[in-house]
């Protein structure tokens, strides 16, 4: 053993946990309060500060069918609304789950301190949102995610859990087939962590950073679903990729920033550089029934009139967004390649329309205000589709969360099965609380029922050695390069080949551009030591950004048709034929990725006659 080799080793840190919980966003916080609240010693991994996770940036609400504003609503009409959004592909059985628990997690949540927004009467407030029957969003204004954080944060500090923040995960331990540990860094000094733990929960979030527009934060980088892939665990439905409609537009600083769904939700209309409100040219034949006709019939419904109809511009969010895709390319678009999002016109429908904008979407007013100098209650803001959600990630069983690998549990984004091929607006949040509550309580059933596996100390060597490589290469020549110039071709490749418009011939260009890019990552150096060295942090990033890159193109290379979030110029239609599987990728004995079919379990009767009661 080298003298550097002794010196990583003198470095670890040991710790010991039945469970640990990778990311400390809504799922890992509300899988890591079930684990503990079941006696479970927990441990809790943040790659950021506590505090600071991408569901804070949530901001329309949280889906529940609470029945609040409209007393039609209930948990078999939710149902029936994933299922739809999702064109079928969901897992049934989670989002029969999901529809059930959604309103007593919610509930919850309030009981925990959480305030949202009231009812005359006093109840939880909820407003319409995309794809959504009735007004069914919890929401508190336009921060609903910050709170619901807060909330969360608060009530899990009183468990004795074990916080590890600035800290990344690079590898997991395996004892034979079944889960044992991980090996991880301290951001801040650069030290190596290992941790051994019964059971693990993966909740790192989403894959928004392997492309060039995306209203994801750094952290996003894919870690979940890599780490998974890497352990043996099954990946599925990765071409499922939701680009949201509303990212800014302008300024070039803050493109791909979110502008909330609950904007539309408000009254806000779409237009295009003529002024022309677009989205009435193409309304879907099942939405007709139940779409306004004009301008004061979408006012209407946005205020609550139960016999109102649903405006346009709360369509499922992949159709909105080629909408404005197509009016940006035949020439209608705004000035700098998007539409316009218009609240300001309900000035001539209410008194005060200034501060009934600030009082329902304070964050998005002041967000424009400061950012791009521009007062929404008074002109439009220019916006388009930004990278936003993954519908796939990794494979679990729908009723405990476990991946394929025993012991390996996921939550929220980086789990697969409840969103189908589009998630509905507010999905996301009540998702993360039901099946965070879920993994948790199971991991800690498993963990509780299973012993200690053994790590392996080569691989424990083998893993450091590896993240310390970049450094090894400083100075090499020119055959090296930094880390920030790969991630960028990456991300700028995606975009253009893999983005809202798909065709085989692009996306196998973009596969042996994938094939480039990784052996332009594996001579990437970084100069400096491992102490605040965010360079060296960008090089570690770059095998989890290039594998879920990879799965999302296989992926959709396989499916030859367009559904959801996946969309295909060259099969622009469905495909009956691929509405009866989901696609999974695996990782074989070679290493190399393979893409595989697995059919879709089917939908017990008493759900199957639910659709079609609410068809």
């Amino acid at each position: 053993m080298d003298g550097r080799e002794t010196a990583v080793v003198a470095e670890y840190e040991r710790h010991a946990h039945d469970v640990l919980v990778v990311g400390a966003g809504g799922a890992g916080l509300r899988a890591a309060i079930e684990a503990a609240a079941s006696g479970a010693r927990v441990g809790l991994i943040c790659k950021s500060l506590l505090g600071k996770a991408h569901t804070v940036m949530a901001e329309g609400g949280v889906a529940a069918a609470l029945g609040n504003v409209d007393d039609r609503d209930n948990w078999s009409v939710h149902f029936a609304d994933t299922m739809r959004g999702g064109q079928y592909m969901n897992n049934s059985r989670m989002a029969e789950l999901h529809a059930k628990e959604a309103p007593a997690r919610v509930n919850e949540l309030e009981a925990w301190g959480a305030v949202f927004d009231r009812t005359p009467d006093g109840r939880i407030l909820q407003r319409n949102f995309g794809g959504h029957k009735y007004p069914r969003l919890a929401h508190v204004g336009d921060r609903t995610g910050l709170e619901m954080i807060r909330t969360l944060q608060d009530h899990a500090i009183h468990l004795g859990i074990d916080v590890h923040m600035e800290c990344t995960v690079i590898n997991l331990f395996k004892d034979g087939d079944r889960i044992a540990g991980a090996l991880a860094y301290d951001r801040e000094r650069g030290r190596f962590r290992v941790f051994e733990a019964k059971a693990i929960i993966l909740a790192t979030g989403g894959i928004g950073r392997a492309f060039h527009i995306t209203s994801n934060s750094w952290e996003y980088t894919g870690d979940g679903q890599s780490l998974a892939y890497r352990a043996g665990a099954a990946l599925q439905d990765m071409e499922f990729v939701q680009f949201h409609p509303t990212g800014m537009v302008w300024p070039p600083s803050v493109r791909g920033i979110l502008v909330t769904e609950g904007v539309r939700g408000e009254g806000g209309i779409l237009v295009n550089k003529e002024g022309r409100r677009f989205m009435f040219d193409d309304i879907p034949e099942n939405y007709r029934s139940q779409t306004a006709d004009n301008e004061e019939e979408g006012w209407r419904y946005v205020q609550g009139d139960k016999n109102a109809r649903r405006p346009p511009e709360l369509l499922t969010r992949d159709h909105v967004a080629r909408c404005i895709m197509r009016e940006v390319r035949e020439g209608r678009g705004s000035p700098h390649g998007g539409v316009f999002l218009d609240i300001s016109w309900i000035k001539s429908k209410i008194s005060n329309p200034t501060e009934h904008i600030k009082k329902k979407l304070p964050s998005m007013y002041h967000q424009f205000k400061q950012l791009a100098d521009i007062d929404i209650t008074t002109e439009p803001m220019e916006v388009g589709p930004t990278t936003h959600y993954v519908m796939g990630g990794v494979k679990v069983d729908g009723y405990s969360q476990m991946s394929t690998v025993p012991g390996l549990f996921a939550a929220g984004e980086s789990a697969a099965g409840l969103h189908g091929a589009n998630r509905l607006g507010g999905n996301s949040l009540s998702d993360l609380l039901v099946f965070g509550k879920r993994a948790g309580e199971h991991a800690a059933q498993y963990a509780a029922l299973t012993t200690q596996g053994a790590i392996d100390a080569d691989m424990i060597e083998s893993g450091a050695r590896k993240a310390l490589d970049p450094f090894d290469r400083a100075g090499a020549g020119a055959s090296s390069e930094g880390p920030y110039q790969v991630q960028h071709a990456l991300q700028e490749m995606m975009q253009a080949l893999v983005g809202i418009v798909r065709r085989q011939d692009e996306m196998e260009r973009a596969l042996d551009g994938l094939v480039a890019l990784r052996e332009r990552a594996a001579r990437v150096s970084v100069s400096g030591n491992r102490e605040f060295n965010p360079g060296w942090h960008t090089a570690l990033d770059l095998d989890n950004l290039l594998t879920v890159a990879e799965a999302v193109t296989r992926s959709a290379i396989e499916r030859k048709e367009s559904r959801g979030g996946h969309f295909r110029d060259d099969f622009p239609e469905k495909d009956p034929a691929y509405a009866t599987f989901n696609t999974l990728v695996m990782r074989s004995a070679t290493g190399t990725m393979s893409i595989t079919r697995q059919p879709i379990v089917p939908m017990r009767d008493d759900l199957q006659k639910i659709i079609e009661e609410n068809k």
